[in-house]
């Protein structure tokens, strides 16, 4: 269950043409592996997220497929080269389809 908006981070949302931008992502999510029991000794169920994405201008920069080996919260950092204005998104979808996306606009100084 994805149960805040993520923390993002970046090295400079004004970036010069050719710069590199670094990105910072936290979300909050308790990813269930399916492993744990309840207070019943019955499974919870798995619910982790499953896919992220982070596109630039709708041009893919990074898609990862995590597995249940990933810790709660999961933490990113990638970096791009700003080539131009625009606006980065990115997209987190759990087990249970959930998803939740954060904006961020960067404009070249």
């Amino acid at each position: 269950m994805i149960e805040k908006k993520p923390r993002i981070w970046l090295s400079n949302a004004a970036p010069a043409k050719g710069e590199m931008v670094r990105v910072r992502a936290v979300i909050v999510h308790r990813m269930e592996t399916g492993l744990r029991l309840n207070s019943e000794g019955k499974a919870i169920p798995r619910n982790i997220v499953n896919k992220f994405t982070a596109t630039f201008n709708g041009e893919l920069l990074l898609e990862w497929e995590p597995e249940t080996a990933i810790a709660q919260n999961p933490f990113l950092e990638f970096t791009f080269v700003a080539k131009n204005s625009g606006k980065l998104v990115m997209r987190w979808e759990d087990d249970e389809q959930q998803i939740i996306t954060s904006e961020t606009d960067i404009t070249l100084s």
